[in-house]
């Protein structure tokens, strides 16, 4: 019986360069699991090893010391089950994206309650949830403090930003990470 040659190649080994292409992959999932959170790590697709490996890699002081380590986690990851480390890194990235996203809404948010007199109303009626009337003094008292600081500032010059418009930022972000938490 003749072998075809699709068959052959099948029984063969890895070549040395394709190790060494699934080695610095799982080097490269490392690094990106050294990014996580605790609470992230604690995915049920990664093993308490791991876990401690990299702790112990966040650990150590020299870099000759964390290279060793990542390969030691490197190794470990070689018997984890792949789908579960793709689980954990992208649930990651959906939060890392999530997170960006909140502030950025956030400070849209606070432009148009600072400028705008309907957008009040629109954000009673997207974001009902949170402390709404003590939202509405705090927006009063940054709208106040925005004004006196447009009127103080030199033409062609940007308003300074007051300690009520910055706490109004973290007040709106905060209610719009409950929301999206709540939707989850």
């Amino acid at each position: 019986m003749r072998h075809s040659p699709a068959s052959e190649f099948d029984d063969r080994p890895p070549s040395r360069s394709q190790r060494k292409r699934d080695a610095d992959a799982l080097w490269q999932i490392g690094m990106s699991l050294l990014e996580l959170s605790e609470q992230h790590l604690q995915h049920p697709g990664i093993s308490a090893e791991v876990r401690a490996a990299l702790a112990d890699y966040r650990r150590f002081p020299t870099m000759e010391a964390k290279r060793r380590q990542m390969q030691y986690i490197a190794k470990l990851l070689r018997v984890t089950d792949p789908d579960a480390l793709d689980a954990a890194l992208h649930a990651h990235q959906r939060n890392k994206q999530r997170d960006t996203d909140t502030l950025s809404e956030a400070e849209n948010w606070r432009q148009r309650l600072l400028t705008e007199d309907q957008a009040w109303d629109d954000w009673c009626h997207q974001v009902p949830q949170g402390n709404q009337k003590a939202l509405r003094g705090l927006l009063t008292n940054a709208r106040r403090e925005w004004q006196q600081a447009v009127d103080r500032a030199l033409p062609g010059e940007a308003p300074k930003k007051g300690k009520l418009y910055k706490e109004l930022f973290q007040k709106l972000r905060a209610t719009l990470l409950a929301r999206n938490q709540a939707q989850d």
